[in-house]
């Protein structure tokens, strides 16, 4: 099967379960934005110098696959995702993210007012990924506005996750001697 299909021509496509919807649709916008954030993560991991950052984006792209998996399904379709045996974005994978910033703030990363990206080609690949997530954020929240998000918790989550990323830039700047600890 080949990927060009001609089924998206007409500026249609597919949600799961073949329900078609508009290319402009709040949900495609929503759940295409948080492809966007993946596809940011994915260079920010490909240019990382830490594990400790490089593993923790990894699991971070995972939990965004459900995430989509999530916004791409409509709401009349949601029981029919769970019973498939789809998960949903908890606040358990939001508690995630918040272990990982108290873990970067025991660490006493200091920084002052607003951080200027491009210290580093790593914190300003993260800076873009946050950029990225609070983009997708506004998506998702738009999608709630329409009335057409069945879980908050998503909206949770990617606040929660810009904030992690905006302190992952701040970490790499700290850890890389040649900064000095600039930002």
């Amino acid at each position: 099967m080949s990927i060009v299909t001609k089924t998206g021509d007409g500026g249609a496509t597919a949600l799961m379960y073949n329900r078609r919807v508009s290319k402009c649709h709040p949900r495609v916008e929503a759940y295409g934005s948080v492809d966007e954030l993946n596809a940011a993560l994915g260079l920010a991991r490909a240019t990382a110098e830490h594990d400790f950052v490089r593993d923790n984006l990894l699991a971070i792209q995972n939990d965004l696959v459900r995430l989509m998996g999530e916004l791409a399904t409509g709401t009349e379709d949601l029981p029919r995702y769970v019973k498939d045996g789809y998960s949903l974005t908890t606040a358990e994978l939001t508690a995630g993210l918040e272990r990982l910033v108290k873990e970067i703030e025991s660490q006493n990363i200091t920084y002052k007012g607003w951080a200027t990206p491009g210290a580093s080609l790593n914190s300003a690949a993260l800076d873009v990924a946050r950029a990225t997530c609070r983009r997708a954020e506004r998506r998702v929240c738009a999608l709630r506005e329409a009335d057409q998000l069945q879980n908050p918790e998503i909206l949770v989550y990617l606040n929660r996750l810009s904030d992690l990323l905006w302190l992952f830039a701040r970490w790499v700047e700290a850890k890389q001697p040649s900064l000095g600890g600039a930002r």
